[in-house]
């Protein structure tokens, strides 16, 4: 099995092909196709590694769009000590379903 390390919209995911993960809000539809170049880290099916520096060329990481959601409740709570100043704001981050397609290497 194919397995990436991608850089996405400042984070690092490990990616393996077939799996659904949740990232940061990503622009486009769903069922839309998404090619990620910027791979850090390549695995293929009989062990090789190769990494990056910083990024493998030749990787691409074929992914869809399956669903935009809203994450979990995040709660930010603001206090000043003897002053009687509380603060309380909550707010959902909005998220992105997308399931890898495929994990291709060609030579360039």
């Amino acid at each position: 099995m194919k397995q990436a390390v991608v850089q996405l919209q400042g984070h690092q995911y490990f990616l393996k092909e077939g799996q659904e993960v949740e990232v940061d809000h990503y622009p486009g539809k769903k069922g839309e196709k998404v090619i990620l170049k910027e791979v850090l880290l390549y695995i293929d099916g009989q062990g090789k590694v190769k990494i990056g520096a910083p990024v493998v060329k030749g990787v691409e990481v074929e992914a869809e769009i399956i669903k935009h959601l809203k994450g979990e409740k995040i709660t930010v709570r603001r206090f000043r000590a003897k002053s009687r100043y509380r603060k309380v704001k909550g707010f959902r981050p909005l998220l992105t379903r997308i399931k890898v397609k495929k994990i291709t290497y060609g030579q360039n």
